[in-house]
């Protein structure tokens, strides 16, 4: 069941490659970038769970998409290897579920926009983890 979750976030990962070459110089275009994912991936998820029935799709992938473009716009600059953590970092979160991941995986559950928002806020949180792992590792 996780399969789904590792593609989609190697996906993110080549694509944010692609888009940095790309995208609006600076943070603005990131940040347009991933708030616009956020929206449309919020949308799609409550379209996808009014029309399957299914209350957290494990195909839907674009809750691991923008949550690891948002750790990797903000661990940049990051090289391979820097980026290879930061992935590892977050399937951990995201798969394991530890802590606050296993709570905010709980708190949105339903249907609608509150669960169809539950589907992107567990990986966004996943996404915090990885981020203040980072920091953490950076400062010390």
């Amino acid at each position: 069941p996780r399969a789904p979750g590792t593609v989609g976030t190697l996906w993110a990962w080549l694509a944010f490659l692609l888009i940095d070459r790309l995208a609006l110089p600076g943070d603005l275009g990131w940040a347009l970038i991933i708030a616009i994912t956020l929206l449309a991936g919020w949308w799609a998820s409550v379209a996808t769970v009014r029309r399957t029935g299914v209350a957290d799709p494990g195909y839907i992938v674009i809750d691991e998409v923008v949550a690891f473009w948002l750790v990797l716009w903000i661990a940049a600059p990051a090289g391979f290897w820097g980026q290879f953590w930061a992935f590892a970092l977050f399937r951990y979160f995201d798969a394991a579920k530890p802590g606050p991941v296993a709570w905010a995986d709980r708190v949105f559950k339903g249907w609608g926009w509150r669960g169809a928002w539950g589907i992107l806020f567990d990986d966004l949180v996943a996404a915090a983890c990885t981020l203040l792992v980072i920091a953490l590792w950076r400062w010390f």
